[in-house]
């Protein structure tokens, strides 16, 4: 039996920045149009809800727990190995410090 799907519920951050956008786009809108005009009022305030669903949808949200176990894990991609040249000798020890190393004595 598959198991009904869930809709997520909107975040915080999501109501957030959805409200501010609405609002601060209807006040925008109107200020810039000037309209006194119910229709011009009422078109901006719909342009401005569909704006601010917008940005509300796009905010990402959090992973549930769930989701995060039910799906599988990316299998690595196999990285084609090239066969390394051997180092010469002489480089090797052109790095190697001159002082010796100090280690401390077992107690």
């Amino acid at each position: 039996m598959p198991r009904p799907t869930v809709t997520p519920r909107p975040t915080a951050a999501q109501l957030a920045y959805g409200s501010c956008t609405v609002i601060c786009s209807t006040f925008a809108m109107l200020l810039l149009s000037q309209t006194s005009s119910g229709v011009g009022i009422a078109f901006i305030a719909v342009a401005a809800l569909a704006l601010g669903l917008l940005v509300a949808m796009t905010v990402p949200m959090p992973r549930s727990r769930v989701a995060a176990v039910n799906q599988p894990a990316a299998q690595p991609t196999k990285v084609a190995q090239t066969p390394q040249a051997p180092v010469p000798a002489a480089s090797v020890a052109a790095v190697t410090p001159e002082r010796p190393v100090h280690e401390r004595a077992a107690s």
